[in-house]
């Protein structure tokens, strides 16, 4: 599997490029008994300043990087996180690998024109959520700065773990992923960006347009992006995009939130 390179030096005719999301990350893994166990990648920028605590970001990958390996989570994005979070004061980065044959939201069809939030968290989103727990406990993390973003299979995780904990997230970027546009309410509080194709023909646009009505009506704070021509990776461009993660990163939890 390739990974995804950070940044390239072009010196002369050589190409130097930097450390690899795979190089930049640890291997890790987090049990929980009677659930299961979840691997995934950590990244807390390094040399920090003794007490500093740092955003958590959570990042959730697509259908095609299930599986054991925690590697292949890496390919889309992560790259792109960490070499901004590193260049801008910091941040832990949180990459977990869902099992081959598990979705983070169960029973759910891409194509489909709605769904209806499962009432439990898949198992997966189970170890997520348990993970994020532990993080924030043992970790320098900034509790009013935990945000989560996610593509395709890991935009629909997106929208179901802010659904399922509005008082954990500052703000939220799912891409080309769908929601319970039911549930809206609970989540005006979060400010959300989301991102999607014109011509994505795996999840339909519908589904990125339902969700922006659904938070507009509820009296949400919700940005929407459509790339016209762009077809199921709209992705790429999103999070190479440095706007977007100053914006991500700019968000706080409101007080309201909290309570």
């Amino acid at each position: 599997m390739k990974t995804v390179l950070t940044t390239g030096l072009c010196l002369g005719a050589t190409m130097i490029f930097a450390q690899t999301a795979l190089e930049l990350t640890t291997a890790e893994a987090f049990t929980v008994p009677e659930v299961g166990t979840l691997p995934y990648r950590q990244r807390l920028t390094p040399n920090l300043p003794q007490g500093q605590k740092v955003p958590l970001i959570l990042f959730l990958h697509g259908l095609g990087e299930c599986g054991n390996d925690n590697a292949a989570q890496l390919k889309h994005g992560v790259a792109d996180l960490i070499t901004f979070a590193d260049a801008n004061g910091g941040a832990l980065i949180i990459a977990p690998q869902c099992p081959e044959g598990e979705k983070w939201v169960s029973n759910i069809d891409p194509k489909a024109a709605t769904h209806t939030m499962p009432a439990e968290p898949s198992a997966p989103m189970k170890l997520v959520l348990a993970l994020l727990n532990e993080k924030t406990e043992k970790m320098p993390v900034d509790p009013d700065r935990i945000y989560v973003t996610g593509l395709s299979m890991g935009g629909y995780g997106t929208w179901d773990i802010i659904q399922r904990r509005p008082k954990l997230f500052a703000a939220a970027l799912p891409i080309c992923g769908g929601g319970d546009p039911t549930l809206t309410s609970a989540i005006k509080g979060i400010p959300v960006w989301i991102f999607h194709g014109a011509a994505d023909d795996t999840v339909p646009v519908a589904r990125a347009h339902d969700m922006r009505a659904a938070l507009k009506a509820a009296g949400g704070s919700v940005q929407y992006r459509e790339y016209e021509g762009v077809g199921h990776d709209s992705w790429t461009q999103t999070y190479a995009d440095p706007d977007v993660l100053k914006w991500l990163l700019g968000q706080r939890r409101q007080n309201e939130q909290k309570n």
